[in-house]
């Protein structure tokens, strides 16, 4: 299930969910836009997870739930703990860390 979140609830997100992939990104970065249709693709593959993608400039809050120091940044989350998480524009990367947590 792929959304994109509207508002700066991320946390309520994960702690709602046993198992959240989030995709950090920005309107301005060219790699995020490379793999959003990606990452959404990976979500329709496991609809049973939230795939959620969060504009890191505008979500603050959401942000800290990660160390995002460069986008795009994917992180994983299970039972409301960060699992793990990258910088990549490669499809193959962010396949193994969705592998990690399913």
């Amino acid at each position: 299930m792929f959304t994109e979140i509207e508002q700066d609830n991320l946390a309520e997100v994960i702690a709602n969910n046993e198992t959240v992939v989030v995709q950090y990104s920005a309107s301005w970065c060219g790699n995020c836009r490379i793999m959003k249709p990606k990452f959404k693709m990976m979500a329709s593959q496991n609809e049973s997870i939230p795939f959620i993608m969060v504009d890191a400039e505008k979500f603050p809050e959401s942000r800290k739930l990660a160390k995002v120091d460069n986008l795009p940044t994917f992180a994983t989350f299970k039972n409301g703990v960060l699992v793990n998480q990258t910088q990549t524009n490669k499809a193959e990367v962010l396949a193994e860390l969705i592998n990690e947590v399913i």
